[in-house]
C-alpha cells in the first residue's frame, strides 16, 4: 500500500499495486492510475519441478571474453526422482565425460579472484591479471611450472601496470605456498613471454615510495597529520640520490615521522607493518639522515626536534 494522487477522487488516496497485471489501482474508486508498469526488482521464481536446494536465479554470471564460449555454457540437470529414463542419464554421463577446454582457465581465474579479494584489489587489476595469464596460457609454454607462482606473478605484474603496486612479500602472503624466489622467477618468465608475443619490451610502470605510504601508515594506525607528513617527506626524498629501494625508503621515512610524533613506534612494529627487515630500515635511515632537515616538512617538526633525533 502506498499513497498517490487520484484524478477522479481529486486528492491523494491509498493505491494498491497488482503485481500480476502490473496495474496501480486507487483503493477508493478503483481507477487504474498506471498500467503495465515494469517491476525492476529481482524475480525470485524457480522453474524447476522439484523444490529443495534449487537456485531461483534465472541468469548466470556475466560473459567472459577470455573463455572460448564467453562463459555461457549449458548444463544438463540431473533427472528427477530415483528412477530415470535412459536418455537423461546418458546425457548426464556424457556431459561429465566431456572435457571442458576452459577448465584450466576457469580454475586459474578463480584463484586470481581469491588472491585479489584477500589483498583488497580492485576489479581492473584482477581483469588485467586474467588477461596476462590467458596470454601466457595460449603459448602453451607454462606447463610443468609452478602454477601458484605463475598466477601470483600475473597479479604482481597487473598491480604494477595499473600503478597500484604491491610488494612481492604481500603477493607471497596470498600465493598458496609459492615462495618469493619462485614468484620472482615466474615474473621474469612471464615478462619474457609477453615480450616475445608483442615483439617489444613490456611496460611495467615505475615504483615510487609514495605508492606504499597510505597502506603502510594505515597498518600502523598513524594519524592523518603524520600520514600527510610522511607523504610529503617521501616526495622530497626523490630529489636526492638515495640508492635504496622505494619500499625501504618508505619504511625509513615512516620510522622517522613516528619518532617525531607523540605516538612513537618501535622499529619492530614498522618492520612488521611494511614487511621490510629491521636492518634494512636502519641502513635506509642512515642514508636519509644527512638530508633530514630538507625532507621532513617544517610544519610537522621544528629544526630542534630534528637535531634531537638519534643519529644512526
Amino acid at each position: 500500500m502506498a499513497d498517490a494522487y487520484c484524478s477522479d477522487c481529486k486528492r491523494t488516496t491509498e493505491v494498491v499495486f497488482d503485481h500480476s497485471a502490473g496495474d496501480t489501482v486507487c483503493s477508493e474508486c478503483g481507477l487504474v492510475l498506471e498500467s503495465h508498469s515494469i517491476d525492476e526488482t529481482s524475480e525470485w521464481r524457480t522453474f524447476a519441478n522439484e523444490s529443495g536446494d534449487n537456485d531461483p536465479v534465472r541468469v548466470g554470471g556475466p560473459t567472459n571474453p577470455l573463455l572460448t564460449d564467453g562463459g555461457l555454457s549449458t548444463v544438463i540437470s540431473k533427472p528427477n526422482g530415483v528412477t530415470s529414463d535412459f536418455l537423461s542419464s546418458s546425457l548426464g554421463r556424457w556431459q561429465n565425460r566431456g572435457s571442458n577446454p576452459d577448465r584450466t582457465l576457469i580454475l586459474a581465474f578463480k584463484t586470481i579472484a581469491t588472491m585479489s579479494d584477500r589483498l583488497g584489489l580492485v576489479a581492473t587489476i584482477k581483469d588485467r591479471a586474467n588477461e596476462i595469464y590467458k596470454k601466457v596460457e595460449d603459448q602453451k609454454s607454462s606447463r610443468g611450472r609452478n602454477q601458484d607462482a605463475i598466477l601470483a606473478a600475473c597479479l604482481y605484474i597487473a598491480c604494477r601496470q595499473e600503478d597500484k603496486p604491491r610488494t612481492v612479500k604481500e603477493i607471497c602472503s596470498v600465493a598458496n605456498g609459492a615462495t618469493k624466489k619462485e614468484i620472482g622467477r615466474a615474473k621474469e618468465y612471464i615478462v619474457k613471454q609477453l615480450e616475445l608475443e608483442k615483439g617489444q619490451s613490456v611496460e611495467m610502470g615505475t615504483i615510487h615510495a609514495g605508492d606504499f605510504m597510505r597502506r603502510f601508515c594505515s597498518n600502523l594506525g598513524m594519524t592523518n597529520q603524520a600520514v600527510k607528513a610522511a607523504q610529503e617527506a617521501v616526495q622530497k626524498s626523490e630529489e636526492f640520490d638515495i640508492r635504496r629501494s622505494p619500499i625501504s625508503i618508505a619504511a625509513a621515512v615512516i620510522y622517522i615521522v613516528t619518532q617525531l610524533s607523540d605516538d612513537k613506534k618501535p622499529l619492530k612494529d614498522v618492520s612488521l607493518a611494511t614487511g621490510v627487515a629491521e636492518g634494512t630500515i636502519r641502513n635506509s635511515y642512515k642514508d636519509l639522515y644527512p638530508h633530514i632537515l630538507k625532507i621532513i616538512p617544517n610544519w610537522y617538526a621544528k629544526e630542534e626536534d630534528l637535531k634531537n633525533l638519534s643519529s644512526p
